[in-house]
């Protein structure tokens, strides 16, 4: 699909549409074309640190991959995901069956009681989801605000691609703009200011070459 036909899909029907509209033709070899070039994700899930019993909730859950992992990983943890895109939800349905509770809804403001039967979640990870948020700052800001009290919030995204060669740099930012992906460059300034905001702690790292950035917001109990 060209970019105008994305750009039009997204004016028409919001951003769930744009996103379905980008996933169409990408929903069979998500997976398999993402493990490529979508680093640190395992990273994440492995410093999860959960036990059973525990909730899990991943916001922008896609086709499920993360969510299959963390069941393999942390046994026992009760897992919920949502999405804006029906068609990625309708794939992580096929793939997780009835194993985890799934909804449809808006990272920046969905109603998690309401949608998924649960107000405070654990553990709420965002992985490679934020860069395709618009209204990101808005979306981080309402996952922090779920949080149980000892819960984490874990992202991870793409980074300042600093320690690249200005050529590749340049060349992989174009082709991330064609799927409307933009590296957040503030992720770790904004993650502070809500840390203070919320009483939370924060932790973060850059991963080699600064291709991506993980941050984990921390609630005391």
């Amino acid at each position: 699909m060209t970019s105008a036909k994305l750009q039009d899909a997204g004016q028409n029907g919001g951003h769930g549409a744009l996103m379905d509209a980008i996933y169409r033709r990408q929903k069979h070899i998500y997976d398999a074309t993402r493990k490529f070039y979508l680093f640190g994700r395992d990273r994440l899930i492995a410093d999860l640190g959960c036990e059973p019993g525990m909730s899990v909730l991943e916001i922008g859950c896609g086709t499920g991959r993360n969510l299959a992992l963390i069941g393999r990983r942390w046994p026992g943890t009760q897992r919920y995901g949502i999405d804006i895109s029906r068609i990625m939800l309708d794939q992580a349905r096929q793939k997780l069956g009835d194993q985890v509770r799934l909804a449809q809804g808006d990272a920046g403001g969905f109603d998690a009681a309401a949608l998924l039967g649960e107000a405070r979640f654990d553990r709420i990870t965002i992985s490679y989801a934020l860069s395709m948020i618009p209204c990101w700052e808005h979306a981080l800001a309402h996952a922090a605000t779920l949080l149980a009290p000892g819960g984490a919030l874990h992202v991870v995204d793409f980074g300042d691609l600093g320690g690249l060669p200005g050529p590749m740099r340049a060349a992989l930012r174009a082709w991330l703009r064609v799927f409307h992906v933009s590296p957040r460059g503030t992720l770790v300034p904004l993650a502070g200011t809500l840390a203070k905001a919320q009483g939370l702690v924060l932790e973060h790292r850059r991963g080699p070459l600064g291709y991506y950035q993980m941050a984990a917001l921390r609630r005391g109990s």
